[in-house]
């Protein structure tokens, strides 16, 4: 991404800020009165949103993130103000890498879209997206707006390793990636190839590891901004072009985070407002709910080196609010009921691997046809997942059951690579309300354990309420619990409560599933016609 683009209007198409100094004397903005400061509070986003690229195009903010096995990958959110965002769109609409993202005999848990970059081009008024995927090549979309249609524009055979995205003031695209060794590629102008790549930087080892390569031309010097996994941000300045050579600095080391029992900011990019103040927006490990982001404001010396503000001593977990013009609408929350109406699902569904999109529809509710006959739900065809809201939520899933058939298991999961749920087991023409824990995996993403019942109940009719609280807050397990209602106003618990573990390994962290897979034959079928994310 360009942070020098000035010699174009202020208009909503247009990209970074006019950056005629790193501090001052930069551009004020046209239009609306800026907006009042009043104070945010980190984490901004307190849902898994990992790998942060951040940029702004004219008025309106946007960011992307890492989502592995998870289809549609590559989510794009977007704000007017930094602070409150919305899911516009995905910049991978399918995971068209191998039959292992289908399910279809293997699997891609923890592969899939890692740390990528999001970028737009003035000159031609395009977003794009790049990233390797499974250290082989590296793939770029483009699109005219972040809600899509995205399409893929080219296959690049290096894979660039947690790469950065970069339009120079000239209009070249230039690509920083690589672990350790740091390297800068040129691709062809219509970005299809590449052109040129060299080693621009080889870490210390009294540094160790620097990877996640955000690229950004300021005030005429190029930086490379990196992290150190998963406790320090390190910045590259070079004034004699893209391919340096570059000197560094520390941005960050161990620097205590905004978030109780959770780890340091990292691993996240740099923006400019329109009134030329700077942020940082990094991610802070929080498991068992992932990688939440946190913002923070940034100065810069008089040599051009990054400093974030911190409060005592720490990322602060409240600032004053961004000044920036007043936002144009409110964002779509990431929370809140869905009857999943219209002709597609909202952007704030992902599934699990890609789906089968003969065995799913919407409108008049979600119907989940069975697309998988297992008995593993890490094996089952079109989960369906939602983030969950910390640091605590409750999801809660309104069911027609009527179309089961035996064998068939549905309903909703706390889903990882530990996970638990409750739900229907329709066998020999009954239906029950079971709760399910045990369903695990080992550290190469097999299945050790499918799942065992600890509690069941006899229900009837065609209609039943599901509810999954998840307490997320980071540095220790924490418990998620299941009810059920046939009313949907008095819920009964159901089975012991399930420990999601905090280990960082798996990346994702853990989220509402809806499921619905057989176990002896397709054919039967589950419409959800209400799922609600709530918070206390």
């Amino acid at each position: 991404m360009n942070l020098s683009w000035s010699h174009q209007p202020l208009t909503r198409r247009r990209t970074l800020a006019a950056a005629t100094g790193l501090a001052g004397g930069a551009l004020l903005p046209h239009g609306p009165a800026l907006a009042a400061a009043t104070q945010y509070t980190n984490p901004v986003i307190w849902q898994d949103f990992a790998d942060i690229d951040i940029m702004r195009v004219g008025d309106t903010y946007y960011a992307s993130a890492s989502t592995m096995h998870y289809s549609p990958g590559a989510p794009v959110l977007r704000s007017y103000d930094l602070v409150n965002w919305e899911i516009a769109g995905h910049a991978v609409p399918v995971l068209d890498f191998g039959a292992k993202y289908d399910l279809n005999g293997a699997r891609g848990y923890v592969r899939g879209i890692w740390a990528s970059s999001l970028a737009y081009r003035p000159s031609n008024r395009t977003f794009y997206w790049l990233g390797q995927i499974d250290f082989a090549r590296t793939y770029l979309y483009t699109a005219t707006a972040v809600e899509g249609p995205w399409s893929r524009l080219t296959t690049i055979s290096t894979p660039y390793y947690d790469a950065g995205l970069l339009v120079d003031t000239d209009d070249t695209l230039y690509v920083a990636y690589g672990n350790t060794t740091i390297s800068v590629a040129q691709l062809s102008p219509d970005g299809r190839n590449q052109v040129r790549t060299q080693e621009v930087f080889r870490t210390p080892s009294s540094v160790g590891t620097l990877e996640g390569a955000r690229f950004y031309k300021i005030n005429g010097q190029y930086y490379i901004f990196l992290t150190r996994p998963a406790n320090g941000q390190y910045i590259l300045k070079s004034s004699s072009g893209p391919f340096g050579p570059y000197t560094m600095r520390q941005v960050l080391l161990d620097l205590r985070g905004p978030i109780p029992g959770g780890g340091v900011p990292h691993q996240g990019g740099l923006v400019r407002t329109q009134s030329g103040a700077w942020y940082y927006m990094a991610f802070v490990d929080a498991y068992p709910g992932g990688r939440m982001p946190a913002l923070a404001p940034v100065t810069w010396t008089a040599d051009g080196w990054p400093v974030v503000q911190l409060v005592n001593g720490a990322w602060g977990t409240t600032y004053p609010s961004p000044a920036v013009p007043t936002p144009p609408r409110q964002v779509t929350p990431m929370t809140g009921v869905d009857t999943f109406d219209g002709t597609s699902l909202k952007p704030r569904w992902e599934w699990n691997h890609n789906p089968d999109n003969t065995k799913w529809s919407v409108g008049n509710g979600l119907t989940l046809r069975t697309a998988t006959v297992t008995h593993d739900l890490y094996w089952a065809r079109n989960t369906l997942t939602h983030r969950i809201q910390g640091p605590t939520s409750t999801a809660t899933v309104q069911l027609d059951h009527s179309a089961m058939r035996d064998g068939d298991r549905a309903g909703l999961a706390l889903l990882r690579d530990s996970s638990a749920w409750i739900g229907l087991k329709r066998d020999g023409g009954a239906t029950r309300v079971v709760m399910v824990t045990g369903l695990t995996m080992d550290g190469n993403w097999n299945t050790t354990g499918t799942g065992t019942e600890i509690a069941s109940a006899p229900v009837s009719g065609g209609r039943i309420w599901l509810r999954a609280n998840a307490d997320i807050r980071p540095g220790a397990p924490r418990p998620g619990t299941f009810s059920y209602s046939t009313d949907g106003i008095t819920f009964t618990r159901l089975g012991p409560a399930f420990s999601m573990g905090n280990d960082w390994r798996f990346f994702m962290g853990y989220r509402f599933a809806l499921f619905n897979y057989a176990t002896q034959s397709l054919g039967g079928a589950v419409r959800v016609t209400r799922f609600e994310v709530s918070t206390p």
